[in-house]
């Protein structure tokens, strides 16, 4: 495996809805790269010469691609064929941190009463539960699992404050999947994505979609309140320091509710994951 492992991944570069044929500007992995609709009404993907075509896949609503060759199919998320969902394409943020950072920041459940106070978490109840983290061989993703938090509105479907079960999912170095208790549909999980596109190794578009159940709370309300959640999370990631995630054990101090990022830092290790990563001490 190469020093570049990351460059044979997919990416998200844009939502489909919004393409056309004049195309769309903006970068990948340091790259210039335009996305646009050609004739026959499919998404292309060139690099900013225009010269090379890029690969592309279109699911989740996104348009994918890579700066190298990806050896395997994007990741599935089952879900995204379940009937009676809503499907929501929150749009786009971009954030002045490392792409591996905000994957990070997504995994994080002890910041919720902090950062998100009153919504996804609030004093007193600051304590994290244990749970379990496992990196499973034969998907090679990492999963936490059995991740319980008190929220005073888990989502905007939610009625008052209820106890949380979470899952978190990372199926790919720039990706996370987020399942959760769906207050409406308590057999049921509510489906929270967070896709990067590096556009380099301290800055990111971060493309949060959602596959919910949930027929009554526009579509509008639902886009803003996962925005308002994610964008009061950017003040805290572009003020980290250092602006790369740091790969070294020695680097920074883990508490017992950062399991999942220690085995996310693990993963991305052991794959030569490291665009946007720290790898020594500086």
């Amino acid at each position: 495996m190469t020093q570049d492992a990351m460059i044979d991944e997919w990416y998200p570069v844009g939502l489909f809805s919004q393409l056309d044929m004049h195309g769309r500007k903006t970068a990948l992995m340091g790259e210039a790269i335009e996305v646009a609709l050609d004739a026959g009404g499919n998404a292309k993907v060139t690099c900013g010469d225009g010269r090379r075509a890029l690969p592309v896949c279109v699911r989740y609503g996104h348009v994918w691609s890579s700066r190298g060759k990806p050896r395997k199919d994007l990741f599935a998320i089952p879900e995204a064929d379940q009937p009676g969902r809503r499907f929501v394409d929150v749009g786009v943020v971009r954030v002045r941190c490392s792409p591996l950072r905000a994957v990070e920041n997504f995994l994080d459940i002890a910041h919720f009463p902090f950062v998100h106070t009153d919504i996804l978490g609030a004093e007193p109840h600051t304590e994290v539960q244990n749970y379990k983290v496992d990196i499973r061989q034969e998907e090679d993703e990492v999963w936490a699992t059995q991740v319980k938090f008190y929220q005073p509105q888990a989502a905007k479907s939610a009625s008052g404050g209820i106890t949380t079960e979470y899952m978190y999912r990372v199926p790919a170095p720039t990706c996370s999947v987020l399942y959760k208790t769906c207050p409406p549909r308590p057999g049921e999980w509510d489906v929270i994505t967070l896709f990067v596109q590096p556009l380099a190794e301290d800055l990111c578009d971060v493309w949060p979609w959602m596959a919910l159940f949930d027929d009554v709370t526009p579509m509008t309300d639902l886009i803003h309140f996962q925005q308002t959640i994610f964008l009061q999370d950017r003040s805290i990631l572009e003020n980290q320091i250092p602006r790369l995630l740091p790969l070294d054990p020695g680097m920074e101090i883990p508490t017992r509710a950062d399991l999942t990022s220690v085995a996310y830092r693990r993963w991305l290790k052991r794959h030569n994951y490291t665009y946007g990563a720290q790898l020594v001490a500086q």
